[in-house]
Order: structure tokens, then C-alpha cells, then sequence
């Protein structure tokens, strides 16, 4: 969602961020000859938590030269490097628009512009074949000008003008941010405009001179909770002298983040907000008039989305009874006046049993949302009638077995541009205009050949009955014989849904050489709603584990694959499922990659911004929780006496969001044992785990030999 007036990069770019120009060696101007200690059962690896600490950077130098001079030496690396660099830097790649200021507003990255260029061009002239694209903003030369690895992480506009924003840049990929003022129409920084310097830290635009802002205000942290997000939101008004801000709102410490927020609709509605998120998914909203809040009474699991005629249009992630109303099953879309939220509520969508709501987005007189229907991509379009009537329900033509996502929205206008994708389906961008059905006006090349290739949607059932949909892309001519080399892949937690995605290196070093790829929905993500979500919650998070490793029995059961030619790669809170498969299954798999991941369940509430995450995982604090997260933990569950994988670990040292002792401390047990195990550690990065097209490449190209070793070469 898009609090006042965010332009983000998109995840496509995030992928793609500033730094060297050529691939695999990044880090190898710092490192000289690593110097590490051999680690074994008797060594205390404490050192690997001063995540910048001399000794621990010499451990990580080690492996990374282990790593990159095992997999490189593959005649096979520079092909598959070559291959994914040229996908990542191909300058037919869709240009994914932002609508504001009246025009098309893109972030664009290249071989000559790794860092960036933020630019803009008219509606017009957007459509158009080869569009006029003027540069607003150069982050490569910002970044040559300061000295300083600058990452655009998006900008906050001030509506309905988008003229004054706040530029976020990030050192390196870090969350921590600095915030510049920038002029949309003059392309420059406004000179004594606003600044402020490194911080977790978020902001809204009330008026040209005032500023909402949270972050860390003495820089010893104090204003922060547990997970390292700001809890104190003040007035910023523009020329006062520094200590002359007013607190707006303080949380407690104890909670996961406060937030200003500024929402603007096409009819010049403005509505001041405070978020403040008690944990990750219970949420409270205020409303500020004349420096008063004005808490409204919605269900603490409720996302604001956007404001329409004034009109807040919320979802609803729990079952609500509000007054006076019928009840509202979880999982719905409502629109509430925000002067009284349980009067006059009014039901825009349920979704029914197969289905579950994926993005919202507001026009000006329109609602659209995007969702799955047994995991396959729909979009619809909702229109008000009269107040307390059903909501004009469309849905809109696109192609099925695909991914629908909102790219963006008009409040101006009922203009919004749609992007559609699958595993065979490059990327598209279709345009909503009016109440008309959209239409296709852009389509990514395909960077790998698909006739030999089909896409098809299997079930099986999870170790309690319940059934788990799955994708499968294969060739077509594939034989039932055991043999096929798999990659298996899913997220299940955070509500967070893994529908189809055109993956240009996934086509080029996998599908095209006889790979079989797999995405299973599992539980603990959003496939079929919040209860989907709720299921793999807390200590029930072993259904999570137990419908992955059922797909993977489905495909050996299958003769699709076998143990022997069936790897499983995730990232972030998939890395714990990588994890967690690898500890408790070890003999289903016999490649596993582990990406910035979360491994040491035991302790990572005080890891990073690990305290933000105790309503998806559990608690410590919590007996029967802390019992689950013990008898789950990977870096816990390594054993001298078990036969593991041998796996293909990746993390970022700036990964100031989960963190890279995690990945350090299941690495450094794994040595400690004797296993084998590779291991990757980009020194920038932030969370993604890689900041520029040349090391995305250089990671992948990694990845790919170490599957071919693994799944692909014969014994």
C-alpha cells in the first residue's frame, strides 16, 4: 500500500541496485588473503556476531573464496553468468510506470546507469513505441558527487501537486534510509530544503511546510521499539530550528512501529493518520484533526488501503461484528466513513472459499482489486451505487493461469495500469481506462524458448488431509522415470502468496536445460486468505513444514523426480523453510539453498528487526512457544551423527532487516562438524541479499552450477 504518496522502485529494480560493473568479485578490492580461524566443535564463534568485526570478516572473506573458487571453476559459470546479466541489463525490458504530477514516472537501471535514473515522460508519449523520456534525477552522479553507494529505495510525494517529495536513499541496500527534499519540477534538490540523515524512519507530507516524521530522534535509540522501528511521530515544520519539533503521537516501546500517514483522493479529500502497529498484523488507526486522534473502531487485523469520496476502504483480516451490522467474514474489502467506522459500513467484496484478495487500488471513482482463485490470477473492478447498496462488481478479461497485479492507479482519473505474467508468459502491462475493459499496451520479449514447455497446476494432501495445490513447469515430453532434475520452491508465512512469475534465469539455466520447477502453496501464506495465513501461525507452524515436504513426496511419488535429483531453494522466511526442511528431512532433498535466511529460532527475537516478527513465529517469553521454536530451530537441530545435504547458503552484511549471524551461525555449526557447505555473503545488499545486476548475476550463475552439481550431473 502507499501511504500519502510513495514511488517505489518495484521489485523487479530492487533486484538491480548500484555497484561494481563487473560480476563475482565485488567484495575482492577489501578483502586481500582471508586469514580466518578453522572452526570446530571446541571454537567459540561469538566473534560472528560483530556482524562488521575484523575476525568475522575474515571468516566470511574465507568462505566466499571457497565458494566463488569451487563453483566458478565450472565451465559452465561464465555462460550461465553472461546469460542473466544480459536479462537483468536488456534495455527492452518493460519500464514500469508510476502515475504522478500529471505524467508517467519511471526508476530505470542499466549497464550504464547501475545505480539508477529517476525520469519522467507525458501520458502520451508513455504509449508510444520508444517514449521521450526526460531524467529528473541521476543517483549514479549523487552517488559519484557524495561518495556514497546510494540505493533508491522510492520517494514520498506531497498530493495533489506531487511537486515537493522526499527522496529515500539507502547506503549500500540497508532499510535505514536518508531523506532528501526534492523538486519534481525544477529535477534538483531544493536547496535548505528538508533533510534528515540515517534513520529507520518513515514520513508524511500534511502541506508544503509540514512534515509528519518518525525515526530515531537522539540516535541512541531510545525512540525505537525492540525491532528497531521508530514509535515517536512528530511535527516537522519547515524553518524551525532543530529541537523545535512538536510530538504528534508516542506508542509504546513495546510495540512494532508507529507511522504517519497522508491519504488524498481524486476529490481533494486529505486525511491525516497515524498507524500505529502493535504487532505485525494488529493494527490501530487515528485520525489527527487540530492535533487531536480520533481512534477508529476497526478490528485490530485490518489494513487501511486508500480514501475514495472520502471514504476509507479498509481490509478486514478477522471475522468483525461491527454495531448495528451483519458480520464481516476475515478476508473481506469494506469501505467505512472514517468520522464513524461502524456507521454506515458497507461490504465491497467477500471473496468466496477458493478465492482471496491479493492488492487493493483506488481510482477516483473506482475500486480494483486484484486476487487469486485457486491460486490463478483474476482482477475485478468495484463501483459504489448509493450509500448502504452492494457495491457494481466487474470482472476485468485477462488471461488465466497468470499472476494479476495492480502496477498503479490514477486518483485523478479511473486510470490504472496492470501488469499480467506466468512461468511462460513474459511480463505484459495492460491499461484500464474509464469503465472500459483493459487492454494490452506493452510485452517483455521472451528470454527463453517455451514451446517444448508446459505449465500445470497439481494437488496433493499434507500429512493432516488437508489439500495443497502446487505448479509445475516442465517440458512437455517429460518422462515418468524418477530421473528429472527438480528444483522445489515456496515462502508459506506472512500471509505472503507465491503465484506465477516469468523468471527469465529460471527459464534460461533450469527450464531450458531439462529442469522440472516447482512452486507449492503451502500454508502460512495468503494462496486462500487469512486462514490460509493463520493456520501455519505460531505453533501450528509445523503445518507449514508438513505440506512442503508432502509436495515433495507427491513428486517422488509421482516418478517425477527422486531424493536424488530434488533440491528445494528459499529465501528470507523461506530460508527458514530451507532450513527447517533440511534438519528434518535430510534424505528427501539432495540440494537445499538458504537464502537470507532466519535460522536460530531460539534467539531471534534480539537478532535485527527479529522482535517484529514474534506474532508470525511465537515468543520465547511463552512456554509453549518457545518449546515449538526449540523443537523447529536448524542451528539447533544440526547433529554429528545425521547425513545432510550439503547446502548452498546466501546472506548480505548490510542486511540490517534479518540479519547475516544467522546464516554465519548455521554455517559456522556446520563446520564445526565436519559437513559440508557452501557459503555466500554479499558485503552490501541490504535484504535483498544483492545490490547490483553484476552480483545478482554472479549469485544466480552460482546457484545454477551448484543445482547442476547437485541434481543434474551424473553420479
Amino acid at each position: 500500500m502507499r501511504f500519502g504518496r510513495w514511488i517505489l522502485t518495484g521489485a523487479a529494480s530492487a533486484l538491480v541496485m548500484a555497484g561494481a560493473a563487473t560480476g563475482g568479485l565485488a567484495w575482492a578490492a577489501e578483502t586481500g588473503p582471508a586469514e580466518a580461524p578453522a572452526i570446530t566443535a571446541k571454537t567459540d564463534t561469538v566473534f560472528l556476531d560483530e556482524i562488521h568485526g575484523q575476525q568475522a570478516m575474515a571468516w566470511v572473506r574465507a568462505q566466499n573464496s571457497h565458494t566463488t573458487g569451487t563453483l566458478e571453476k565450472d565451465p559452465r559459470y561464465a555462460g550461465f553468468y553472461k546469460k542473466v546479466l544480459a536479462g537483468l541489463q536488456a534495455p527492452d525490458r518493460l519500464a514500469m510506470p508510476s502515475f504522478m504530477n500529471g505524467a508517467i514516472w519511471n526508476f530505470w537501471q542499466d549497464a550504464e546507469h547501475p545505480h539508477g535514473i529517476w525520469r519522467e515522460t507525458s501520458r502520451a508519449s508513455y504509449l508510444k513505441k520508444t517514449p521521450d523520456w526526460t531524467v529528473r534525477l541521476d543517483v549514479d552522479a549523487l552517488a559519484k558527487q557524495d561518495g556514497v553507494n546510494w540505493v533508491f529505495k522510492g520517494a514520498n510525494c506531497l498530493a495533489p501537486a506531487d511537486e515537493h517529495c522526499l527522496v529515500a536513499l539507502s547506503n549500500g541496500g540497508e532499510d535505514a534510509e536518508t531523506l532528501r527534499e526534492f523538486n519534481t519540477t525544477t529535477g534538483q534538490f531544493v536547496q535548505g530544503g528538508f533533510v534528515f540523515s540515517r534513520s529507520k524512519q518513515t514520513v508524511a507530507w500534511v502541506d508544503e511546510n509540514t512534515i509528519l516524521l518518525a525515526r530515531d530522534w537522539d540516535g541512541k535509540g531510545t525512540t525505537l521499539t525492540p525491532s528497531g522501528y521508530p514509535f515517536v511521530v512528530k511535527t516537522m515544520i519547515r524553518g524551525a530550528a532543530p529541537g523545535q519539533e512538536k510530538e504528534l503521537f508516542r506508542g509504546e516501546a513495546s510495540d512494532m512501529a508507529v507511522t504517519p500517514m497522508v491519504l488524498t483522493d481524486g476529490d481533494g479529500h486529505q486525511l491525516v493518520m497515524i498507524q500505529r502497529n502493535v504487532t505485525f498484523f494488529e493494527t490501530r488507526y487515528a485520525v489527527v484533526e487540530n492535533g487531536q486522534l480520533h481512534w477508529l473502531a476497526l478490528p485490530a487485523k485490518s489494513e487501511v488501503q486508500g480514501l475514495m469520496k472520502g471514504r476509507l476502504i479498509v481490509s478486514v483480516e478477522e471475522d468483525w461484528h461491527p454495531d448495528g451490522h451483519a458480520p464481516i467474514p476475515a478476508g473481506s474489502l469494506i469501505s467505512v466513513n472514517p468520522a464513524a467506522a461502524e456507521q454506515g459500513v458497507e461490504v465491497i467484496f467477500t471473496p468466496g472459499p477458493s478465492q482471496s484478495i491479493d492488492q487493493v487500488g483506488v481510482t477516483k471513482n473506482t475500486v480494483l482489486v486484484s486476487l487469486f482463485d485457486n491460486v490463478r490470477g483474476r482482477a475485478m473492478r468495484f463501483t459504489p451505487t448509493q450509500p448502504g447498496k452492494a457495491w457494481q462488481a466487474e470482472r476485468l478479461a485477462l488471461p488465466d493461469m497468470t499472476s494479476v497485479h495492480i502496477v498503479d492507479t490514477d486518483r485523478t482519473s479511473d486510470t490504472a495500469y496492470l501488469s499480467v505474467e506466468g512461468y511462460l508468459e513474459p511480463l505484459q502491462l495492460w491499461l484500464l481506462e474509464g469503465k472500459g475493459q483493459p487492454h494490452k499496451v506493452r510485452s517483455a520479449p521472451a528470454r527463453f524458448k517455451t514451446d517444448a514447455l508446459v505449465t500445470e497446476q497439481f494437488w496433493t494432501h499434507s500429512t493432516d488431509g488437508t489439500r495443497i495445490p502446487y505448479f509445475i513447469v516442465h517440458r512437455k515430453d517429460m518422462k515418468l522415470n524418477g530421473a528429472n532434475p527438480t528444483l522445489l520452491t515456496a515462502y508459506g508465512g506472512f500471509q505472503v502468496s507465491y503465484t506465477p512469475l516469468y523468471a527469465p534465469e529460471v527459464g534460461q539455466l533450469w527450464l531450458e536445460r531439462g529442469g522440472v520447477y516447482v512452486v507449492a502453496n503451502i500454508r502460512g501464506g495468503g494462496e486462500f486468505g487469512p486462514a490460509w495465513h493463520e493456520a501455519g501461525r505460531k505453533s501450528g507452524r509445523q503445518k507449514v513444514y508438513d505440506d512442503f515436504a508432502s509436495v515433495g513426496r507427491d513428486l517422488i511419488n509421482r516418478k517425477i523426480t527422486s531424493p536424488r535429483h530434488l533440491g528445494i531453494r528459499g529465501r528470507s522466511n523461506g530460508g527458514l523453510l530451507s532450513g527447517v526442511e533440511m534438519t528434518q528431512h535430510p534424505d528427501l532433498w539432495n540440494a537445499v539453498i538458504i537464502g537470507v535466511p532466519l535460522l536460530d529460532m531460539e534467539h531471534f527475537e534480539t537478532m535485527s528487526a527479529g522482535a517484529s516478527w514474534a506474532a508470525e513465529y511465537g515468543s520465547m517469553s511463552v512456554p509453549a512457544e518457545a518449546a515449538f521454536l526449540r523443537s523447529i530451530s536448524p542451528v539447533q537441530h544440526l547433529k554429528a551423527d545425521v547425513s545432510y545435504p550439503e547446502p548452498f547458503i546466501f546472506t548480505a552484511t548490510s542486511d540490517d532487516r534479518v540479519g547475516p549471524v544467522h546464516a554465519r551461525r548455521f554455517a559456522a555449526r556446520l563446520e564445526a562438524l565436519g559437513k559440508p557447505f557452501f557459503y555466500y555473503e554479499d558485503i552490501e545488499g541490504g535484504h535483498s541479499g544483492t545490490v547490483n545486476a553484476p552480483e545478482v548475476a554472479h549469485e544466480r550463475a552460482l546457484e545454477a552450477v551448484y543445482l547442476s552439481h547437485h541434481l543434474m550431473d551424473a553420479d
